[in-house]
């Protein structure tokens, strides 16, 4: 890339819908969604044929998939399935690049800045996924993080597109401004608002206006994100700052004691984890979300870093106990933050939670 540095994003397809129909290979051609069956379950991912005869996708309630596409297959996550293939994935990514940042199980960055052939790189590592583990990849290449994501979904499904700066000024400058990572959808109700519904006008835009209409940060930021620029480096290994595990229940829960029975499992879960993964950490949180989506957050220090159910369930037990829940809870969760030191590497963990009881996934 001509900016001196070349960043490619790595986005597996479909992830958990391949990894099903790469052990059911019966079902390929066949609409498939990964979802649970619970009232409040949603779709963790859906197969492109699933996408393109009903527009499934991911987050969305699996309610309404069954609606819209009856005759799909509906399969129920097999999250150690999914982490299992993921790490086969992330091996072969670093034994073909220096720098890896694996930031999901199913995506990564790679800093391939100094390579001769970055793309026939990446060409090699896509081949090495599909023949050896059985899955599928788009990859996108440019001179940053930011445009690397957004490339990377031009070639979906199994493609791979490199992009320069100067080409996607001009390529996207009639897009809208949500194409961009981080501009949600109310920022974008509010830039069509001032008249700005395509990126080439967000660029554009008097920069005072947008510091008047957003504040001085965001107002900076949005026309930065415009021009594609991000100087965020790829990092290899980043510092585990706090693990949880948490539960999303089909029916609201109104008794004291089947909450506590669920944090003190939770805890016990976390903590297994903790300890596989070499992890101690000194604030035991909870996490409570009430029936009216009211949000509740409590937490306390302890002397020692610990992964030590012993010691984080009473801890946690007592944080539920002095709060008392004054209406039904929606979703439980147990926290440990504080941590001595960092993960062992090699180790992959999906966003820093635990998928218990399918508790509302990530899209992917």
């Amino acid at each position: 890339m001509a900016a001196g540095r070349t960043i490619a994003h790595l986005d597996m397809d479909a992830f958990y819908a391949s990894v099903e129909l790469r052990r059911r290979p019966e079902l390929r051609g066949k609409p498939v969604v990964v979802c649970g069956s619970g009232p409040r379950a949603v779709v963790t991912t859906a197969s492109y044929e699933a996408r393109k005869l009903a527009g499934i996708h991911s987050a969305m309630p699996a309610a309404v998939a069954r609606r819209r596409l009856p005759g799909a297959v509906y399969l129920t996550p097999d999250f150690p399935a999914y982490r299992e293939a993921s790490a086969q994935v992330m091996d072969v990514l670093r034994a073909n690049a220096e720098t890896v940042e694996v930031v999901g199980l199913d995506e990564a960055y790679l800093d391939l800045s100094g390579l001769f052939a970055p793309k026939a790189t990446m060409r090699r590592i896509a081949t090495e996924i599909r023949e050896g583990i059985g899955l599928t990849c788009s990859v996108g290449i440019s001179e940053n993080r930011l445009l690397a994501k957004i490339v990377s979904e031009l070639g979906k499904p199994a493609g791979l597109v490199a992009l320069s700066r100067e080409q996607a000024l001009e390529r996207f400058a009639a897009s809208p401004p949500g194409l961009v990572p981080g501009i949600g959808p109310k920022t974008v109700e509010k830039l069509e608002r001032m008249g700005m519904g395509t990126l080439a006008q967000l660029r554009a835009h008097d920069p005072a206006a947008l510091e008047r209409a957003f504040g001085p940060r965001m107002g900076r930021w949005l026309p930065a994100r415009a021009r594609f620029e991000d100087d965020t480096p790829v990092a290899p290994v980043r510092e585990t700052k706090s693990q949880s595990a948490e539960t999303t229940f089909d029916v609201d829960v109104a008794d004291h004691a089947e909450m506590a029975r669920h944090v003190a499992s939770l805890a016990g879960e976390l903590c297994r984890r903790l300890r596989a993964r070499g992890l101690a950490g000194r604030t035991i949180g909870i996490k409570v979300r009430l029936d009216d989506w009211t949000n509740v957050t409590r937490a306390h220090t302890v002397e020692g870093p610990t992964n030590d159910p012993a010691v984080v369930t009473p801890v946690a037990l007592e944080l539920l106990r002095a709060y008392a829940p004054p209406r039904p809870v929606r979703l439980l969760g147990v926290r440990v933050a504080g941590f001595d030191r960092e993960e062992r590497p090699g180790r992959v963990a999906p966003a820093g939670q635990l998928e218990l009881g399918l508790a509302e996934p990530s899209a992917a």
